[in-house]
Formats: C-alpha cells, structure tokens, sequence
C-alpha cells in the first residue's frame, strides 16, 4: 500500500511551534494548493491544506518560512479523530510532512510574502536545497522550470558502453 503525497503551495499564515508534554517539538500550518484546472469562464480553485512537521523540520520551517512563502512537501495523509466542544465526533485530515524545502531564492521569498495566493506557479532556478535531502521533491509543473543545460548536447557527449562488460553500477 502507498500513502504518499507530495505538495507545492504557498503558507496560509505563521508556522505554529509548539512542544509537547515530552519536550519534542510539533509545528503545523496551512498551505494554498491551488487546482491544475479552471472551470470554463472561471477561476481556479483553491485547496487550504493542514501540514504537521515534528522534531528538527518542525524548528526549521518555524525559523525560516513565513506567511505567504512558497513551500514544497513530500509527506503521508494521517487521520485522527476527536470530539468536538458540542460533543460531536469529528475526523481530522492532515499531511505530515517527511521532508520540508524551500521552493524560491530567499530574494524572491520575501517578495511574494506579501502577495496574495493567486501566484501559485512561480519556481525559481536557484531554490535552496530541502532540509532532508534523502529524496528530492518535485518542483511541480516541469514546463514551468527553466530549459535544462542538457538540450545542447550532442551524441558526442556520450560514451558508449559494451554489452559484453559488467556495467559501472
């Protein structure tokens, strides 16, 4: 069975850091993802996503993302349930995040943190690098990223490797 998901969208508002009676560290926030199609004649719509990190990611997106920053994640759906104030049973969706990276230069970070979420497909060829760097996460859209240094290459640049021979890796 596979629970993974993977998310880019901008913060909803401050990162929340708190501890829990054990002393580990819990921050969660809210992102805007917004949809990949428009109704026709329409605007897209946005989903408003709950986002939990814990331990050293949790101190780290609460140090340095902010509200309205664009923010990558590769984590799990986690479900809770939980009673209400009016005694009604309720469920809770949330992502817990395993890996955290930024998405834009610090530059244009700052920048968009005053904008609204309407942006949503801005990348920036010179993002900094995830937290973890155990598996990257995917920037989004790849006609959105800037040309690959590859299209300029040739066969040339290649070596050719005989069948015959135990392979390299």
């Amino acid at each position: 069975m596979i629970n993974r998901v993977v998310l880019m969208g901008r913060l909803c508002a401050e990162p929340e850091l708190r501890q829990t009676a054990s002393g580990i560290e819990v921050c969660t926030f809210s992102i805007a993802v917004q949809r990949n199609y428009a109704p026709q004649g329409g605007e897209r719509a946005t989903d408003f996503i709950n986002i939990v990190v814990w331990r050293q990611q949790a101190k780290f997106v609460s140090n340095y993302f902010h509200k309205g920053n664009m923010i990558a994640i590769d984590g799990r759906i986690e479900t809770r349930s939980y009673t209400d104030r009016n005694n009604q049973k309720r469920t809770a969706f949330e992502v817990v995040a395993d890996n955290v990276s930024f998405v834009e230069s610090k530059a244009s970070a700052s920048a968009s943190a005053g904008n609204s979420f309407g942006g949503g497909n801005s990348f920036a060829g010179n993002a900094a690098p995830s937290y973890e760097q155990s598996q990257p996460v995917p920037a989004g859209n790849m006609s959105q990223q800037p040309a690959s240094n590859f299209s300029s290459g040739d066969f040339g640049d290649f070596q050719e490797i005989d069948s015959d021979e135990d392979l390299p890796f």
